[in-house]
């Protein structure tokens, strides 16, 4: 019977537990949208998860919805993402990157006047994105035409590339939480027609496509995927989510891609089901699975066998010692949630680790 603290095969990639560090949006990047010193400190700190999977990272210039999110499309992006891989590395750990295009989700204030772009010209309904002007509504983007969707896919190839040269053991394609291939994926979002609109097969056509061009570099044993069919962030929906996570494992599990990250819930609570035991069904490979877990629900989960790995966000955030947490049952640091999103050193490097007996 697993353990969260046994050892898990993913894909080509042996790790030591199955206490994963879910992606976090902190940004924390410095000028040129480059990770820094604070960024590689914030997770060499946390380098005892079983894996670390960084924050959602650009794979394609001005398409950033969060400012002062990193991008990994510049040489100088390379080379700071160099200096959290050495420092991850020199403490133990494996860091994957999580990729990354915002799609509708970004603003032209966050991109150099450039208009976001999606499956189809349906705007972002609810809340506001931040910008360098302050609070703005999310602007109507434009449908992407056929023949400019290659161009996303090598933009996507590219990114796993610098990852690569960056140091990563492996890249996460970012399919969650309303972003652009999302987007694509959900009916609720994506109205367009031709062969990336309208079916299953047509709408998750991109996603796989991504997932594909990522193993041309890393091949599918060092390259994950995250989904959210139940989310509603980003003001997000589909009509049939379950059959939704069936038919990405089906396409899925003969590839031998290191892990599905499956987010089980819907942030806001505005839409319910099970895609766990669907994916955990028809996906032949490790299943990682988000979302509020508490150590003890995540301990009966992997021990049930119903999920693979857990990936923790708020915990690890406010925990860098988390595995060590867990084991001795010792008391959790509480996160601060004022400094979630930007600043410096404050609620991002100094969580303290339990003290030595």
């Amino acid at each position: 019977m697993p353990t969260l603290f046994s050892p898990l095969t993913l894909g080509s990639l042996e790790v030591p537990n199955r206490i994963f560090m879910a992606p976090l949006t902190r940004c924390r990047a410095e000028a040129g949208d480059v990770p820094g010193d604070l960024i590689a400190t914030h997770y060499a700190q946390r380098a005892s998860a079983g894996l670390l999977i960084a924050e959602a990272t650009m794979a394609i210039a001005n398409n950033c919805a969060f400012m002062g999110a990193p991008g990994v499309h510049s040489e100088a992006q390379v080379a700071g993402w160099r200096k959290t891989t050495d420092a991850v590395h020199r403490s133990g750990g494996r860091i994957y990157l999580q990729l990354w295009h915002g799609g509708r989700a970004c603003h032209s204030l966050l991109n150099g006047g450039a208009q976001p772009v999606a499956p189809s010209a349906i705007a972002i309904g609810t809340g506001e994105i931040y910008t360098p002007e302050g609070p703005k509504p999310y602007e109507t983007p434009r449908a992407l035409r056929d023949d400019e969707i290659p161009g996303i896919v090598a933009g996507f190839r590219a990114a796993a590339a610098n990852a690569k040269r960056a140091g990563f053991d492996g890249v996460e394609i970012h399919g969650a939480n309303g972003y652009l291939l999302d987007q694509f994926l959900r009916d609720g979002s994506n109205a367009r027609s031709g062969p990336y609109g309208g079916s299953i097969a047509n709408r998750a056509r991109l996603m796989l496509e991504a997932v594909d061009a990522a193993a041309e570099v890393f091949g599918h044993g060092r390259v994950g995927l995250r989904i959210s069919p139940l989310n509603s962030y980003n003001d997000m929906k589909d009509s049939a989510p379950a059959e939704l996570t069936r038919y990405l494992c089906e396409q899925l599990s003969p590839r031998g891609i290191s892990y599905l990250h499956a987010m089980r819930a819907d942030f806001l609570g505005q839409q319910h089901g099970d895609v766990l035991s669907v994916a955990r069904h028809a996906f032949k490979g490790p299943l990682v699975a988000n979302m509020g877990f508490t150590p003890d629900e995540a301990a009966q989960a992997v021990e049930s066998g119903a999920v693979d790995a857990i990936a923790f966000g708020t915990l690890f955030l406010a925990n860098p010692d988390l595995p060590a947490r867990i084991r001795a049952k010792a008391p959790l640091n509480t996160p601060d949630r004022s400094t979630f999103y930007g600043g410096g050193a404050k609620g991002y490097t100094d969580y303290p680790a339990l003290s030595p007996a």
